[in-house]
């Protein structure tokens, strides 16, 4: 198939990130298949939820994806760019990953006020974050702060840090890098101390599974990305078959003695961060399926150590966070 004469519509949804990623994506494909392209915005359930200031009940995961899937599977849009912690971990009938591009650091950052990092925020301090994950981490690092719900766009929510309603708020490094609004940071939380989102600072290019185009895409995929991003939903996907804890995990390629290895951590908490069940594990990087390999493996691990049990720990209080440190079921 040539495409030479084709112009690639590209899906996204329509705040200013979704829109700088996909044009990234855009460049790409100019680059490396010599096409012209086209940006077309898709309003999700997810934007219109947060427009509307409503709540998300439970994970988030997908929410944003639907619309856009709709529109590819309608013949709308040619392909689709997801951020990948977005992305549901169960297969959608006639879609397909084809590339996986590569990625941001996937660390988490803190904005706040004065510069200030988590532990040089006074005790009681407010830190706003929408992430059920990030507010289970923050609690066990019992530094006694009041962690709240906040939605919204970067903007919305370093504004709540300008306008004194938050003393912090914890984003994802890779969104305010690629929108250069790193000088905003205030502190890079090492994965020691926050683990990210499986996915995160991923990019994930969808296409229809019977469109060629998907086979000239993949020339975007990154395969050491692709294959610790693997790692890490395989973990958060057999975790979600016994246990609904917040989950974060992160797998790093590293060389080893004879070839490249895989280096995951992953950790489930329970809603208010007391209890803890974390794991690391390492195995030789041959292809995809030994990453996915590894990844189940360390998920029934962290499963047969209580993870499954977490999410029955009582919710956090509205207005106080634990002051304790985080009692860990197993520490790997």
């Amino acid at each position: 198939m040539t495409i030479a004469l084709r112009t690639v519509r590209v899906g996204t949804r329509r705040s200013l990130l979704a829109t700088t990623q996909a044009e990234q994506v855009a460049a790409l494909l100019r680059e490396r298949l010599d096409v012209d392209t086209e940006l077309v915005e898709v309003t999700t359930d997810g934007d219109r939820s947060q427009a509307a200031g409503t709540p998300l009940q439970g994970s988030s995961t997908g929410v944003f994806v639907g619309a856009l899937r709709d529109a590819l599977l309608a013949g709308e849009v040619d392909l689709a760019v997801h951020s990948l912690k977005d992305l549901p971990t169960y297969p959608e009938p006639g879609v397909v990953i084809a590339a996986i591009p590569p990625r941001e650091d996937p660390r988490d950052v803190v904005v706040a006020r004065d510069g200030l990092t988590l532990g040089e925020l006074p005790a009681g301090s407010v830190v706003g974050t929408g992430s059920p994950r990030r507010a289970a981490q923050i609690n066990a690092l019992g530094l006694g702060l009041d962690v709240v719900g906040i939605r919204g766009n970067v903007d919305t929510r370093i504004g709540k840090v300008r306008a004194g309603e938050c003393d912090a708020v914890v984003l994802a490094r890779a969104g305010l890098a690629r929108i250069g609004r790193l000088d905003e940071v205030s502190e890079v939380l090492d994965p020691l101390q926050m683990l990210p989102a499986p996915g995160q600072g991923a990019l994930a290019v969808e296409c229809r599974s019977d469109d060629p185009l998907a086979g000239l895409v993949a020339v975007l995929d990154d395969p050491m990305t692709h294959a610790a991003v693997l790692a890490e939903r395989t973990t958060l996907a057999t975790l979600e078959g016994g246990c609904s804890a917040p989950i974060g995990a992160l797998a790093d390629v590293a060389e080893g003695d004879h070839g490249p290895e895989l280096w995951l951590r992953a950790v489930a908490l329970s809603p208010d961060g007391s209890l803890a069940v974390r794991r690391s594990a390492t195995a030789p990087l041959t292809d995809r399926a030994a990453a996915a390999a590894l990844g189940a493996r360390l998920a029934q691990e962290m499963l047969a150590d209580g993870a499954g049990q977490l999410d029955s720990a009582p919710e956090p209080a509205p207005t106080h966070a634990p002051t304790a440190g985080s009692t860990e079921v197993h520490n790997a």
